[in-house]
């Protein structure tokens, strides 16, 4: 059992533990007793610190996964005729079992993308039939940030999708279940390239950078949407011993958790990069601008060293690969991986050759 609970990897950062400073939050509530369902003091400091992040008009609202934070939060500003336009890669359309379909109904329109991020030029294709009884309507615009390729949008490039859906009375929604690692990578406070670009609901997650469990609902304009809470409650998102979630994200500002989290997890994929870049018969196919790396390497050597590190496959037909980085992983997680998959290409040179070529 040991041995088990003790294999690192890089298949994602989920597998993690806590932060020490969230544990001991978690720990600090822990006392006595509170009103439940969010009417406690710890839920109404959280609250107060994500206007201070997000700004004053931002209505918050814990859930449990960050599938419930982007479903619902979609949930809250759309009805069934309604479509949401998002990556092909996007979790509410690749990971999320078709929950926006089930719970709330709607119609989820991808389209491609070579780096995982939106730009208005490849929504055309979704932009008609407005006013159209027979078709689908238009409603939201859903980003990741970082995407789920590991690359992260630019203020500009946010600002653009926002000016967009607002000038077709279209919203912009964000999946930020890594938009701490997006903050690192451009230097930015949250708002900048969330409320201020333009965005109108965000999923801030916490989960993969340091927490324990729980994600936060966030409406960025102000005027909460007309029965969010009974909305939740429905969907059995209403946590009874809500402190345990909202407690947690007091630690994560204010002692800067999700900074250093992100900050480390981030420079672990760099570190990563740097050592793929130098094995011949592997390459990188996406910029590193969080704490994904995706690769490409012969997939008899990946079968091997699975067995010591796991990860997942990405696309399988391509043999390319992903490989996430963690708060807690360390320098000699990299070392000892990059030296075992270099003796292995190395002894498999027919394959990395004809990868390369």
């Amino acid at each position: 059992m040991n041995d088990i609970l003790n294999k690192r990897g890089f298949a994602s950062d989920n597998n993690s533990g806590v932060h020490p400073t969230v544990m001991e939050q978690i720990m600090k509530v822990n006392r006595g007793h509170a009103v439940g369902y969010g009417d406690d003091p710890y839920t109404d400091e959280a609250r107060s610190v994500f206007k201070e992040q997000l700004g004053s008009d931002t209505e918050v609202f814990f859930v449990f996964t960050g599938t419930a934070a982007n479903v619902l939060g979609l949930g809250g500003m759309i009805r069934s005729w309604h479509s949401v336009l998002s990556a092909d890669t996007s979790h509410i359309n690749s990971d999320e079992c078709g929950s926006p379909e089930k719970i709330i109904n709607c119609k989820v329109l991808t389209v491609e993308t070579p780096d995982g991020k939106l730009r208005p030029e490849y929504l055309s294709k979704h932009m008609h039939g407005f006013g159209f009884e027979h078709h689908s309507q238009p409603k939201v615009i859903s980003i990741s940030q970082s995407s789920e390729m590991g690359t992260v949008y630019t203020v500009d490039e946010i600002k653009a999708l926002a000016d967009y859906a607002h000038s077709n009375d279209m919203l912009l929604h964000m999946d930020g279940a890594r938009l701490s690692n997006a903050a690192v990578y451009l230097d930015l406070p949250f708002r900048a390239f969330t409320t201020d670009a333009g965005v109108d609901i965000l999923s801030f997650g916490g989960t993969k950078n340091g927490m324990m469990y729980g994600e936060a609902v966030c409406f960025l304009r102000g005027g909460m949407p007309s029965g969010f809470r009974y909305l939740r409650k429905q969907s059995m998102q209403l946590a009874s011993k809500m402190r345990f979630i909202s407690a947690q994200y007091i630690a994560f500002f204010k002692c800067n958790v999700w900074k250093e989290c992100a900050g480390h997890s981030n420079n672990m994929a760099k570190m990563l990069e740097k050592r793929l870049r130098e094995i011949k018969g592997v390459k990188i196919t996406q910029k590193v601008e969080s704490n994904a790396i995706f690769a490409q390497m012969p997939r008899k050597v990946a079968q091997e060293i699975n067995k010591e590190y796991f990860f997942y496959p990405w696309n399988e037909e391509t043999d390319e690969y992903r490989l996430m980085t963690s708060w807690d992983t360390t320098e000699e997680d990299i070392n000892t991986f990059s030296d075992k998959l270099a003796i292995l290409v190395e002894n498999s040179p027919g394959d990395g050759e004809a990868l390369i070529r």
